[in-house]
Order: C-alpha cells, then structure tokens, then sequence
C-alpha cells in the first residue's frame, strides 16, 4: 500500500473525488498471516470491498485497482463480481495468462509501460483488445514506473473521469 504506483493512483482517484482504500495483503508490511500464491489474497480484496462499501453511502459505485501482483488478484475477484469498473496497472501477463477474465460488466482500464519486463505491450493488447477495455501505454516506462508516475496519473485520471465523475 506504500508503493508510490499505488499512491499515485489513490492520490487522482482522491483528486477526482473518489473515496479510496488502500491495504497490505496478508504478509505484507506489518499485516499478519502469510502470503497465500494470489488465492487467499482474494479474501483480503473482498474483505476490503466490504469494509469500502459500510462506510460509503449506499448507492455508492464501487470499481476495483490492482497493480503488478494486486492486479493479478483483482483479474481473479473481479471475474467472480460484478464490479462496476476494473483498472489494473502493469499486470504480470509474461508471468500468467488471465484467460478466465473474459468479460468485465463496466469500465476496465490497462495501463503499463512500453518498456515493462513483466507486462508486455503486446499481451495487454490482447487483453484490452478480448475485453474491449481501454487500453494506455506509458511511453518510456519499465514496471516500477520511475520517472513516469505524472503520466500514469494523467492515464487514470482520463479513465476515472469517464465513469467515476
């Protein structure tokens, strides 16, 4: 939850008026239990979910962001709801191939780096392409984002503003 991806997306969801919640899986930081391979990490996500969801009035949206590995588990939760909107950010596609992710019941955002070892350009392409989800490439950025987390904001934030605001 402290890595500056994270933050920088959290931070323009903040600055477009959407309500966010950031959290450690399992193992992480100084949360407690161990990490559980992308499996029990789905129960975190969803506990979150709900935790989100009690302390926002009711008729609230709520989507769901995931980067790198949070975003593998958030492919995985968000094939089993129906959550409104999905982005994930520089998810692992040269680690796993998300073909159970067929379809998404709103707005999905992919965004990674043109130079991204661990999520090529073409794959999330592919994805984006299966999904017809909206697609952004960060000219110049590896995995971690370095020197490229101002247009990866200015890439959520575009995002956000069709469905959130």
């Amino acid at each position: 939850m402290d890595n500056p991806v994270v933050i920088r997306v959290a931070e323009v969801a903040q600055s477009v008026g959407v309500a966010t919640l950031r959290f450690n899986f399992r193992g992480v930081g100084t949360s407690s239990g161990k990490h559980g391979g992308g499996e029990a990490e789905q129960e975190d996500v969803r506990a979150a979910l709900d935790a989100l969801a009690e302390r926002l009035p009711e008729a609230s949206s709520i989507g769901l962001a995931g980067y790198s590995f949070g975003a593998l588990v958030a492919t995985r939760v968000a094939a089993a709801t129906d959550l409104p909107a999905l982005a994930l950010v520089a998810p692992p596609l040269g680690m796993y191939d998300p073909d159970f992710l067929t379809q998404v019941p709103g707005p999905t955002l992919l965004v990674t780096g043109s130079r991204d070892q661990y999520c090529p350009v073409e794959a999330l392409g592919r994805l984006g392409q299966r999904l017809g989800a909206t697609v952004e490439v960060i000219e110049g950025a590896e995995h971690f984002f370095f020197g490229k987390l101002f247009p990866l904001g200015e890439a959520v934030e575009r995002w956000l503003r069709r469905w959130a605001v």
